[in-house]
């Protein structure tokens, strides 16, 4: 089996696990949340890093994180080829940290990314049976599945709508070329803002309000995951009605603590003893 077939397989799989049919994927960070219990997290990195997967084997904890970005349909393909790398377990790092080399995991895991996002039913089931397929059709396909160009190119190929003379062509072209031209900018700077926002683990930051609300955690710790300000994080919590609550202090009386028999012969008999040089002790602690 090859890596194409491999990411194919385990893409359908995913799909048919989940119920997810062949239709395209809203909010995908939530999907991804919601599906598997993977946190995911949208993060500020380097210009050159673009997501990665962490595993904690102790606790079996996966983490993906993705960057930040003014692409939105990078960001979409990297979390779904983040996402195979955790479904096939790549988890060996084999110590060299070329991890954007084209081995046979990354063709894996590219091959995943793009027959989840864009099911070759899926594609079907939109476009049907016509033919030629234009630039037009090119747009609409990008602008439904919220894809790539050349993603959206090559799984037009493999559907066998367009030849490879078209589809090399066709991977040239910019998702902000098709959005103008075909009169979706509106829709693509929306989505250019979205992707372009911090996002903390969704489970990570409900665990941590539920401390906010029973008072065993600080706002400051909502406001760190969030990257917004303390008094940003409580003015928010506070217009949603979430306040944490107030415990009591139960002070105890006097009155009611048990009776303690304290046994004080031992102590009497040691003051009462004498010393090497044969001095008593209680004659020494009366002239100190």
């Amino acid at each position: 089996m090859t890596a194409e077939s491999e990411g194919r397989t385990a893409a359908a799989r995913f799909r048919q696990e989940h119920h997810m049919g062949v239709q395209p994927f809203g909010d995908f960070v939530a999907i991804i949340e919601q599906a598997t219990g993977i946190d995911v997290a949208v993060l500020d990195v380097g210009p050159d890093e673009h997501g990665l997967t962490m595993r904690d084997p102790r606790r079996n904890a996966v983490f993906i994180g993705v960057a930040r970005t003014q692409r939105p349909m990078r960001q979409r393909s990297t979390l779904a080829h983040e996402l195979g790398h955790v479904l096939f377990e790549d988890w060996v790092d084999d110590g060299t940290g070329r991890w954007s080399d084209r081995t046979p995991r990354e063709i894996r895991a590219d091959a995943f990314a793009r027959h989840l996002l864009v099911p070759a039913d899926g594609l079907r089931e939109f476009l049907g049976s016509q033919l030629p397929i234009n630039q037009s059709a090119l747009s609409a396909v990008v602008q439904r599945f919220l894809v790539s160009p050349p993603i959206a190119a090559i799984a037009l190929h493999q559907a066998g709508y367009i030849d490879t003379a078209t589809k090399s062509e066709w991977m040239s072209v910019s998702t902000p070329q098709l959005a103008v031209r075909f009169g979706w900018i509106d829709q693509y700077r929306t989505l250019q803002s979205d992707s372009n926002q911090r996002r903390a683990p969704q489970r990570l930051l409900a665990r941590a309000i539920k401390g906010y609300v029973e008072g065993v955690l600080p706002a400051q710790a909502i406001a760190t995951l969030r990257g917004i300000s303390s008094e940003a994080a409580i003015a928010e919590l506070r217009e949603a009605g979430i306040d944490p609550s107030k415990r009591e202090i139960a002070w105890a009386d006097p009155s009611d603590l048990p009776i303690v028999d304290v046994d004080l012969a031992a102590l009497e008999e040691d003051l009462s003893s004498t010393d090497d040089d044969g001095h008593s002790s209680t004659a020494e602690r009366g002239t100190a």
